[in-house]
């Protein structure tokens, strides 16, 4: 709230609502109106509650935040006073049941951040090849031992379906050769993987970090929050291209990206990850 300064008011924008927190310390701080795009279609009601004191303030659309100049075209907004995007995934999909996302839980292995559209992470590893499969884990996981966990997935899918988060957690296990007390559960990063493909995570956000920087007013600023290397490095190589061009469109406030302090972790241990990164919107 401090760099996207609501108090300013006009039109603010989160590209990823969530469950309204983020609009809603934006409605509190001033902001006049706020549009919220989320294709989670859970989230946009979970949302809906939390926005209804504002109700006549707040506009909700089901959509992709690659989606943003259609959506602000369809609403007949041409520029932004200021706009937000809190990227991967959300408390909610992992917390709520049935969505696939955690292993903590026995339950069907879906990850869609959508579920109105698209193949789940089961219906992918049926039947992707497995040199397919080692990459996607490698590349977005960065897991070293991609390659034996996609001999491990492929062999064992000819036996039966990998269909539910405790059998993938299982043979991601035992694919990984045990190397004694581990800080995070070796599955984590296949899991990561996993949920960033099937949801097209990377795909796209350069072009849409463009997108919404071209639809700022002069002077406007864009947060972008990431919670992993491979969002902030396609942020931060983003930003500094758009600001280094012949004719530079933002100027980039965070030459470090902003990150929580020990009380906030303390207080919200999923926070720990958290980089904030901020451009202006040059005139």
């Amino acid at each position: 709230m401090q760099q996207l300064h609501p108090e300013r008011g006009g039109l603010f924008v989160d590209c990823t609502v969530g469950l309204g927190g983020h609009a809603r310390a934006l409605l509190e701080g001033g902001a006049t109106r706020v549009l919220g795009l989320d294709r989670d279609r859970q989230a946009l009601d979970r949302a809906r509650t939390t926005l209804e004191p504002w109700a006549d303030r707040v506009t909700l659309a089901h959509a992709d935040y690659r989606s943003l100049a259609s959506v602000l075209d369809a609403e007949g907004i041409a520029v932004m006073d200021g706009a937000l995007a809190d990227l991967g995934v959300s408390s909610m999909q992992f917390d709520a049941p049935g969505r696939g996302f955690s292993f903590q839980r026995d339950e069907p292995l879906d990850m869609r951040m959508d579920m109105s559209q698209g193949d789940t992470v089961a219906d992918l590893l049926a039947r992707v090849p497995e040199r397919e499969l080692a990459d996607v884990i490698f590349q977005f996981g960065e897991e070293r031992f991609s390659r034996r966990i996609a001999r491990s997935i492929v062999e064992q899918r000819a036996t039966a379906p990998i269909d539910t988060t405790a059998r993938l957690a299982a043979i991601v296990r035992r694919a990984i050769p045990y190397r004694g007390h581990q800080r995070i559960d070796p599955a984590t990063r296949t899991f990561q993987a996993l949920r960033i493909w099937v949801n097209r995570e990377l795909e796209g956000l350069d072009a849409f970090l463009a997108t919404a920087v071209r639809r700022l007013r002069a002077g406007a600023r864009l947060a972008v929050i990431t919670f992993h290397s491979l969002e902030d490095r396609i942020v931060k190589h983003t930003f500094r291209a758009l600001a280094h061009s012949d004719e530079p469109l933002i100027a980039v406030l965070t030459k470090k990206p902003i990150v929580p302090g020990p009380d906030e972790i303390d207080a919200n241990p999923r926070a720990r990850s958290a980089k904030l990164r901020v451009a202006e919107r040059l005139a």
